[in-house]
């Protein structure tokens, strides 16, 4: 379970997040669906404890992790702009998680490179991938280490849209076969549609 509570974000004079709130019950996978700009991001960057707000608390499982480093979380994000490590393989990407954990697991990088069909891709270099490709790598190197609580920013931003569509099928049947708790921040109505249980509407603090 996954408590955020009266979160509030201000950067120089702008508010970018006040007071916002979220619950998502184990197993739920939530979407914050909105335009560009108000403040979903950053939400989930307060989330992965990655940008620490003006006020509120981060409660995981009963458990207040506020104060918690963001690799000792258990909390999986797949940025937007992929963020994989030049110079790893393909393989070692995936695994990388697994590894902060100090788990060596080459079954589940070869399930997670067949979920996202990347089957033989695991000795490839990231810098030769396409960048659907790229975004496929990212999103299994999130689900990977199995986190308690997996965020999604834009995953899927920038496809073509029958690899857009395909992706978009193949993550919602297993978040919730795995009953991974989930909130994917995206713009799109029809992709919060078909991966969330629940689709909450994100707007820009008024201030």
């Amino acid at each position: 379970m996954l408590d955020v509570r009266d979160v509030t974000v201000t950067f120089g004079e702008r508010t970018v997040l006040h007071e916002a709130s979220l619950h998502v019950d184990t197993g739920e996978v939530v979407a914050l669906l909105g335009p560009s700009g108000v403040g979903k991001s950053t939400f989930l960057r307060v989330i992965a404890g990655l940008l620490v707000p003006d006020q509120g608390q981060v409660w995981l499982d009963g458990t207040d992790i506020s104060a918690v480093a963001p690799h000792r979380r258990h909390i999986g994000l797949m940025f937007q702009d992929e963020q994989l490590f030049p110079h790893l393989d393909v393989a070692a990407n995936i695994g990388f998680g697994l590894r902060m954990q100090r788990r060596s697991d080459p079954a589940r990088v070869d399930e997670l490179l067949a979920l996202v069909g990347l089957q033989g891709f695991g000795g490839r270099r990231v810098t030769n991938l396409s960048g659907g490709e790229a975004k496929r790598v990212a999103l299994a190197r999130a689900l990977a280490p199995s986190p308690a609580v997996l965020l999604l920013d834009e995953p899927l931003t920038g496809l073509d849209r029958e690899l857009h569509d395909r992706l978009v099928a193949d993550l919602a049947e297993v978040l919730r076969a795995t009953r991974t708790t989930t909130v994917l921040v995206t713009h799109d109505h029809d992709e919060a549609a078909a991966i969330a249980g629940r689709v909450v509407t994100w707007q820009a603090d008024p201030s």
